[in-house]
């Protein structure tokens, strides 16, 4: 099994606005589907709600490591952490990190989920195929909210 995904788009769209729908909680909770509890703060744990349809019940956390504006937005989080009678507080999370590369056409825009080696062997399997999906959808999420904002 691999020990990260990697998924990539390019969005028609320049990096200020990518870089907005990234890094922005608001706009970022819109097409990744989880209602925030405040901004994105640099080494700081970013808390709210999942909002996709089934998935209510859940906490969503992650600590944000860089924002390099129009570069680089990253965060650790417990991939596929979906079980609420399990504390996954002890497990090594991964690391997301999102790319941005301006193009001729728009914003390249490359998400990595690394660490997936550390996630206990029990669910690491599903964990990573579970993400592998979900980065291939939101990649989509956020070139339709990019492309659709106003």
């Amino acid at each position: 099994m691999e020990n990260k995904v990697e998924k990539q788009i390019e969005i028609a769209a320049t990096l200020n606005k990518v870089w907005s729908a990234l890094t922005d909680a608001e706009k970022f909770g819109a097409w990744f589907r989880v209602k925030l509890e405040g901004p994105f703060v640099e080494g700081e744990v970013s808390r709210g709600y999942i909002t996709w349809p089934g998935y209510e019940h859940l906490r969503w956390t992650a600590t944000v490591k860089e924002m390099v504006p129009e570069k680089l937005f990253s965060f650790t989080w417990h991939p596929y952490a979906i079980d609420p009678a399990v504390d996954y507080s002890t497990e090594t999370p991964t690391l997301v990190e999102f790319r941005l590369e301006a193009t001729a056409n728009g914003t390249r825009v490359t998400v990595t989920e690394s660490g997936f080696d550390k996630v206990p062997e029990a669910r690491r399997a599903e964990a990573f195929r579970m993400n592998d999906n979900g980065w291939t959808q939101q990649m989509k999420n956020i070139e339709e909210y990019v492309l659709g904002e106003k």
